[in-house]
């Protein structure tokens, strides 16, 4: 891969990691709770999405590729898991080009490690 190749690539992976910031910290996208999280005390659901507004712990395990995709919180002794996806506008199929806010909806899950 050369130089440019490598620079552009850069450039999608932080366009992407910048746009899943903001689901993550903004709620600008969907957010979507399982029945596990749901079923906490609201107290408890309200700190888990602080927890995961907040989180910053991104390593080669949890973000292989960068993006700031996908994460574990734990709250009140429950692990939790993130994980944010790219579907289509029309939510029918993976985005062609999650780095395009125009034709990506991210979808941000948040659930209990034993919902996994």
């Amino acid at each position: 891969m050369g130089d440019q190749e490598q620079k552009t690539l850069a450039q999608r992976t932080g366009r992407i990691r910048e746009l899943n910031d903001r689901l993550r910290q903004r709620h600008e996208g969907r957010v979507v709770i399982t029945r596990g999280i749901a079923s906490l005390p609201v107290a408890t659901v309200a700190r888990v999405l602080f927890a995961v507004r907040d989180f910053a712990a991104f390593d080669a395990r949890n973000d292989p590729h960068g993006e700031g995709d996908m994460g574990r919180v734990e709250v009140d002794g429950h692990e939790c898991w993130f994980r944010i996806d790219y579907f289509s506008a029309d939510l029918e199929s993976g985005s062609p080009d999650p780095a395009d806010e125009n034709i990506t909806t991210r979808v941000m899950t948040i659930l209990l490690a034993e919902e996994l």
